[in-house]
């Protein structure tokens, strides 16, 4: 009788017990803006590559140290309310074994206990949704910003005169060779610049976010109390 917890994003072991959602993905950063200028037009053919930019943000060495530090950070609150939720789902399956034997005040005393933690819980679970989503938040936005000036680098260098997203499920791209695809040097290039080594082979989070908005493993959740028999 477990239902899904929401809590966000991301944690890889949970950040709480929780059920998988999306965060609003942050926004994809902006090229710098040129007010007096007027760029020529490309000579010669257009050249388009595509990039898996959210993809790209979250296999970086950087960003992946960084969101296994949320982890840790995040998880004696996911500890502390996964304890929370099975003492809660302890006291409603003594309730619904043992209820036609236990007095009316006895019935009525652990009824109110349940309740009083199921409170607790929604808003602990509530607030704490909120912390860990804002920080994830700009944890990604961060990251973005420096992979897109990398990527807007790579692009030039290479002599490609557009560069298409194709992160979202909607993504317009209809078909495309994979040599297109410029992810992983894109990836590559910004370990380089950064300097950032990849985390210990086996430390690796099982679950990086590959749409800049990250999501959050599933969990139990405390069953909601229920009328034990006799009542």
């Amino acid at each position: 009788m477990k239902r899904s917890l929401v809590l966000s994003l991301l944690l890889v072991s949970g950040f709480s017990v929780t059920a998988s959602t999306q965060v609003p993905a942050a926004p994809m950063p902006s090229g710098p803006a040129s007010a007096n200028t007027t760029q020529s037009a490309p000579v010669g053919p257009a050249r388009i590559a595509t990039v898996a930019f959210q993809l790209a943000v979250s296999q970086t060495n950087e960003f992946q140290r960084a969101f296994t530090d949320l982890q840790k950070k995040w998880d004696p609150k996911r500890q502390q309310l996964k304890a929370l939720s099975d003492d809660m789902d302890k006291l409603n399956k003594d309730l619904q074994t043992q209820g036609d034997k236990l007095s009316d005040e006895e019935r009525a005393s652990r009824m109110k206990t349940l309740e009083d933690k199921k409170k607790k819980f929604d808003h602990e679970q509530g607030d704490d949704q909120n912390d860990f989503q804002q920080e994830m938040q700009e944890l990604y936005a961060n990251s973005a910003s420096k992979v897109y000036d990398v990527l807007s680098s790579y692009a030039e260098k290479n002599g490609y005169t557009l560069v298409l997203d194709i992160s979202g499920q909607q993504t317009p791209v209809l078909y495309r060779l994979e040599s297109t695809d410029i992810t992983k040097p894109v990836i590559e290039a910004y370990n380089v610049k950064s300097g950032v080594p990849p985390l210990p082979a086996g430390s690796a989070p099982a679950q990086v976010p590959a749409t800049g908005a990250p999501k959050s493993p599933s969990a139990p959740r405390p069953t909601s109390p229920k009328t034990p028999p006799g009542q």
